[in-house]
C-alpha cells in the first residue's frame, strides 16, 4: 500500500516467485555477513527478511543465535516460514509482521540488526534508522545493504521513457546515510558503494524479474490488465537484459542507551 503522499509503506509481494528469482540478492548478502561477528551475538533482527534466504544464512553463520525475521509482507513471512521450518521447530526463528517505517515492538533489544535489499523501500530513512536504533542494544551492530546512489539507473531511464516518473525508492549516498545514522544514535559508521551489474535471460525471464523485484510497487497502483504491457515496455526500454545494480553497504554500532 502507499501513504497519502505516495510513499510506499508496506505491500504484499509474490513471495514464491521472489524466492525463485532472487539469486542476485541472496548472493550479494554473502560477503556482507562476513562482517557479522560469530561471538557475542545471541539475538538478531533480520529487518526485511523477505522469503528467508538471507535469514537462513544468518542462522548458518551463528548456530547459537536466535533470529527475529521481520517483514511488511505476510506472503513473504509465510514463504520464510516454509523455508525455515526446521529452525522454527528448533525455536531459533520467530516472525514479526511490521513496517520498518513505524516504531517496532520487540520483547527485548537485539544484539545485531541485519538487512539486505530492504532499506531503499523506506523513503523516510531518518525514521527508519531511529526505529532500528530503538530496538538495538548499546554496542549492538547494524550490518546492512540496500540500493544506493545511481542504483538501477538503466531501469529508471526506461521508466522515464514511458512517462512513469513516480519513484517508490530512496537510493542514498554514503555521506547521506552516514549523516542519518549518526543523527539516529549510531557511531563507527562505515558506508560505501559497490557495483553489482547483473545480466538476465532476455524476454520473459527479464520481465518476470522486473515485475517481481523492481516494479511491484508500480504494478500495485495499476489495473491488472495494464501491468503486463507496462512491464514489457520497461523491459523493451533496456538496451540489453541487464540491470546496473549499485549496493550501499552500511556498518554501524549503536551508541548511548535504548532510551535515547
Amino acid at each position: 500500500m502507499a501513504a497519502d503522499d505516495g510513499r510506499v509503506t508496506t505491500r504484499e509481494w509474490d513471495a514464491a516467485t521472489y524466492d525463485r528469482v532472487s539469486d542476485p540478492q541472496a548472493r550479494w548478502a554473502t560477503p556482507l555477513l562476513d562482517h557479522l561477528p560469530t561471538d557475542g551475538v545471541a539475538r538478531v533482527l533480520d529487518a526485511g527478511c523477505g522469503s528467508g534466504r538471507v535469514t537462513q544464512a544468518v542462522l548458518d553463520r551463528l548456530p547459537a543465535a536466535r533470529v527475529i525475521a521481520l517483514d511488511g509482507s505476510k506472503q513473504m513471512l509465510a514463504e520464510a516460514a516454509r523455508r525455515l521450518g526446521p529452525a522454527v521447530d528448533a525455536g531459533r526463528v520467530s516472525f514479526v509482521h511490521a513496517d520498518l517505517g513505524r516504531p517496532l515492538t520487540l520483547d527485548e533489544p537485539v544484539d545485531a540488526v541485519v538487512s539486505t535489499a530492504a532499506f531503499h523501500w523506506v523513503t523516510d530513512q531518518d525514521t527508519l534508522f531511529a526505529n532500528l536504533a530503538a530496538v538495538l542494544r548499546p554496542g549492538g551492530l547494524l550490518v546492512a545493504q540496500c540500493g544506493g546512489a545511481d542504483n538501477i539507473a538503466s531501469v529508471i531511464r526506461a521508466l522515464d521513457a514511458v512517462g512513469a516518473t513516480w519513484r517508490p525508492w530512496h537510493f542514498a549516498t554514503p555521506a547521506e546515510a552516514t549523516r542519518r545514522l549518526e543523527a539516529s544514535g549510531f557511531g563507527s559508521v562505515r558506508a560505501w558503494l559497490h557495483d553489482e551489474p547483473t545480466a538476465f535471460e532476455p524476454g520473459p525471464p527479464t520481465e518476470e524479474f522486473l515485475a517481481t523485484v523492481v516494479l511491484g510497487a508500480h504494478l500495485e497502483r495499476m489495473a491488472p490488465e495494464a501491468r503486463g504491457p507496462f512491464v514489457h515496455s520497461v523491459a523493451a526500454g533496456l538496451s540489453e537484459p541487464f540491470i546496473d545494480y549499485v549496493r550501499l553497504n552500511l556498518l554501524a554500532v549503536r551508541i548511548g542507551s535504548t532510551g535515547d
